[in-house]
């Protein structure tokens, strides 16, 4: 496992992070209230997190930790990372300018252009935007803030492991959704093999399902209703060892899977959660991964930034 992505410096992380996150809620569901048989699910709604999703907290550990250039900071992203770098700059004052793809979300996109960033639409998937991204650090020196393959995106978001843990001290099993793995990577860091990690993600991309199969990240197709957060070419190299060690296995789900999810979460308790936000809840609800009879089992909503609800 990498030296620098550890549970000591990861609760360093989280002291320093502390005043600019949120500390978000739990809430306990029953699966009877989606037509399964009877079992008590945590939900840790990572989703009212600033910015619309857990990326605030990769973002502010890069901004904190690291020097500043004054032509400031880029990024490369699907939507989320993206929204919250600009809103990390914009909260401490920093230039930002964001590179998304063809296939990120109007509403990603809004709320990128509110908190004051320059965007840039960079190609039709993330890799174009971070090779544009990539391009622009070279000519104006700006300092470049990955998704997931950089040790302090890592360590912040390693601290919703330390917050999971805190809230839902007894849990035994933890559902996250994998894109790039900086998520699960940080979380599985922090649990170091104390609470079963177990990732999920679209059958359209499978980055760290094909990497685990294969003994190294490898390219994965970038495909499905998720493809805006969860469709990265491969997985991270800073996170694949963690994932060796401390992910329990991968678990696929389909678009159709996603799309139920997100319609159960707002019809039964009115959670508004986007494709990739929703699709830990989707394996649970669609039977993808079913849980032995003694595990207290927690998932992670993560991100909400969508246009799917809209008030007239």
């Amino acid at each position: 496992m990498n030296s620098m992505i550890t549970a000591e410096r990861i609760a360093e992380i989280e002291r320093l992070i502390r005043p600019h996150i949120r500390h978000t809620p739990t809430l306990r569901v029953d699966m009877t209230d989606f037509g399964l048989a009877p079992r008590p699910v945590d939900l840790k709604l990572e989703y009212l997190q600033h910015s619309g999703s857990f990326k605030a907290r990769g973002a502010f550990t890069n901004l904190l930790t690291r020097s500043i250039p004054g032509a400031g900071v880029v990024a490369a992203s699907g939507g989320n990372h993206g929204a919250a770098v600009a809103y990390a700059a914009m909260r401490l004052g920093v230039p930002a300018t964001i590179f998304i793809p063809g296939v990120s979300s109007p509403a990603k996109a809004e709320r990128i252009r509110s908190y004051g960033a320059a965007l840039v639409v960079g190609g039709d998937r993330y890799a174009d935007a971070l090779a544009a991204s990539d391009k622009f650090v070279k000519e104006n020196g700006a300092l470049a803030v990955h998704a997931y393959d950089q040790p302090e995106t890592l360590l912040g978001q390693g601290t919703l492991g330390a917050e999971i843990e805190a809230d839902l001290p007894n849990r035994t099993t933890l559902l996250v959704a994998v894109g790039g793995g900086g998520l699960i990577g940080g979380i599985a860091a922090w649990f170091k093999g104390r609470v079963k990690v177990v990732a999920v993600e679209p059958e359209g991309s499978p980055t760290l399902h094909l990497a685990l199969a294969a003994g190294q990240p490898v390219d994965a197709p970038a495909g499905g209703i998720a493809a805006d957060s969860l469709a990265p070419k491969q997985v991270g190299k800073l996170m694949f060892p963690i994932a060796q060690a401390f992910v329990n296995r991968s678990v696929l789900v389909s678009d159709d899977d996603i799309r139920a999810a997100q319609q159960a979460l707002w019809d039964k308790i009115r959670i508004v959660a986007e494709p990739g936000g929703a699709a830990a809840f989707a394996a649970l609800l669609s039977g993808k991964y079913v849980p032995a009879q003694d595990e207290r089992v927690a998932v992670l909503i993560c991100g909400a930034n969508t246009t799917a609800v809209k008030f007239d």
